[in-house]
């Protein structure tokens, strides 16, 4: 079985360093070839999704995007090392 497409969603806008409002796009699954046709596998479903889902071209993994820095510290003054759990 091969992954046909990748399934994502709009989950949020954010502002880009030129101060242009973007969208904000997550994975929620996959539409692979099953022997019977696509099969559709979700693996996840964003809180306040609308239902609609792109259907994109899978990317090989050299092109995934870059994973984002981590943030500062928040503003509550806690680390996420200070959490007991």
């Amino acid at each position: 079985m091969s992954v046909q497409y990748e399934v994502t969603a709009i989950t949020g806008k954010y502002t880009d360093a030129h101060g242009n409002e973007k969208n904000r796009y997550a994975k929620l699954g996959v539409v692979i070839d099953g022997k019977n046709g696509p099969i559709l596998k979700l693996e996840t479903i964003p809180l306040g999704w609308d239902g609609f889902a792109y259907l994109n071209e899978p990317r090989a993994r050299d092109q995934a995007p870059a994973k984002r820095p981590k943030q500062q510290a928040s503003t509550s003054g806690f680390e996420d090392d200070d959490l007991p759990f």
